[in-house]
């Protein structure tokens, strides 16, 4: 049984208002979702793309590791303490606990995702 469902993919960018268009004319997703610092898309309310906005962003610059890739996954869960508890035992370590709403870990290798509670 998996511990978490997919909700988004979230891209960090200098000015979401900016970015979501042009992921809406290329995927024909619709905005979904609205906050101060991030535009959602997606062909329903529950998964797509997030765009979050970030200070001093960095472009990528894709495959050079001086500059990170800066994207990471949404996960959703029902029980966000039993899924912290999860992927603890998995290799997970935590970055940082915004619960109730939300926590951030890193996998095995470092890549940042967020376990979202639904």
């Amino acid at each position: 049984m998996p511990i978490a469902r997919l909700s988004l993919v979230v891209l960090d960018c200098p000015d979401p208002w900016a970015l979501a268009p042009f992921y809406e004319r290329l995927t024909g997703m619709n905005k979904t979702q609205e906050g101060p610092t991030y535009v959602v898309i997606g062909h329903s309310p529950d998964t797509g793309i997030a765009f979050q906005k970030v200070a001093n962003y960095r472009r990528p610059q894709w495959p050079d590791p001086e500059f990170p890739q800066q994207s990471h996954l949404d996960l959703e869960v029902d029980d966000l303490a039993a899924a912290h508890d999860q992927v603890l035992a998995i290799g997970a370590t935590l970055l940082h606990d915004g619960a109730p709403r939300y926590q951030v870990f890193a996998d095995p290798v470092g890549h940042p995702f967020c376990l979202c509670a639904s």
